[in-house]
């Protein structure tokens, strides 16, 4: 049997809605004819929906798992019930339905990320391996299937495939930089965590020659990491939810040369602000973090006298997997930072 290419057939309540939106899905592993059934390794939950989590646990490992095991039996897919993000997984491809045989460039035993959220994956936990509170990977057996309108990639056979699973869930954010960025332009990254880091880089590589890259950052520590990876002209350290301070803290290093590009990557919410008042009106900011109250942004905009384009956080742009493993490639110390946190 052949169910709809977005996943609709496997929605039980509410109907009518898309397994992204619904509360609830059919996440039985037996497929239809026009999906893919995953032998899944890892999960890789957001950075937003996994922080959550654990800190409702208090960093506890195994009331972290009793909270995923049981979002998942209550939903048939790992959606933070708060958040609403999910996240994605690496796993082994177990059986391809019979219409898409030959037509989707994978065959049974390739090894995949999917980059798709979990918000909408149907997923069946049998158990819950370990789980990694540092680099927010959870390690399982069990079962994922992918629809038709799945997007995923092989994984790279150079890069280690904790690796590739932890920078995958981000790779949205560097490939819009690599998209809107332009020689010249003054770029500001909003956190410089895992998505931070990885379009500061495509920032540099893109504003080149005369161009500026900023990035504003609240840890100490993490300020002292964008340094000596060398991925800024300029590291500003402030508390992104102060907008004025912020902007003060801007123009003392800019004056009134305001951004063509702002990124915000933060998992943390009311820096809304922050970003479009350090963005020209006629540049534009991307919102790449789940964390963003898009009301705060649009009323703070209009309340400022702003009026920037702002992009709203989709994690997905075409080709974005290459551009963020080829990243990897191309910067060795930002790979070895990557490599000493995710390959435990």
């Amino acid at each position: 049997m052949k169910g709809d290419i977005y996943g609709g057939h496997r929605v039980i309540e509410p109907k009518g809605f898309l397994p992204q939106a619904a509360t609830k899905i059919n996440n039985s592993p037996e497929i239809f004819s026009n999906e893919i059934l995953i032998d899944v390794i890892a999960l890789n939950p957001t950075s937003t929906a996994f922080n959550r989590i654990r800190t409702e646990c208090q960093g506890d490992k195994e009331k972290i798992k009793d909270t995923i095991i049981k979002i998942v039996e209550t939903q048939g897919k790992f959606q933070d019930p708060v958040t609403k993000s999910g996240g994605n997984l690496i796993g082994i491809v177990k059986k391809i339905g019979d219409d898409l045989q030959g037509k989707v460039g994978l065959k049974v035993g390739d090894k995949i990320a999917t980059l798709v959220s979990l918000s909408l994956t149907p997923l069946k936990i049998k158990k819950i391996i370990d789980i990694n509170v540092d680099t927010d990977q959870v390690f399982i057996e069990g079962d994922a299937v992918l629809f038709e309108s799945a997007i995923y990639t092989k994984l790279p056979e150079d890069l280690e495939e904790n690796l590739s699973l932890a920078i995958m869930d981000v790779a949205g954010a560097p490939a819009q930089v690599a998209v809107n960025a332009k020689p010249n332009d003054v770029v500001v990254v909003v956190g410089s965590g895992k998505a931070g880091l990885l379009c500061l880089h495509e920032a540099k590589k893109r504003v080149k020659p005369t161009g500026k890259v900023i990035c504003i950052e609240y840890s100490e520590e993490q300020c002292e990491l964008v340094r000596k990876l060398n991925l800024a002209d300029y590291v500003i350290q402030g508390n992104a939810q102060h907008p004025l301070e912020i902007l003060q803290k801007y123009q003392q290093i800019m004056g009134d040369r305001l951004a063509d590009l702002t990124i915000n990557t933060v998992n943390v919410s009311d820096t809304e602000v922050s970003t479009v008042l350090i963005t020209d009106n006629e540049g534009l900011v991307y919102f790449f973090s789940m964390s963003t109250n898009f009301a705060k942004a649009s009323l703070g905009a209009e309340g400022s006298g702003k009026y920037t384009k702002m992009l709203v956080g989709n994690g997905y742009y075409p080709g974005h997997a290459a551009v963020t493993f080829q990243i990897m490639r191309d910067n060795p110390l930002l790979k070895t930072y990557f490599e000493n946190k995710y390959l435990i």
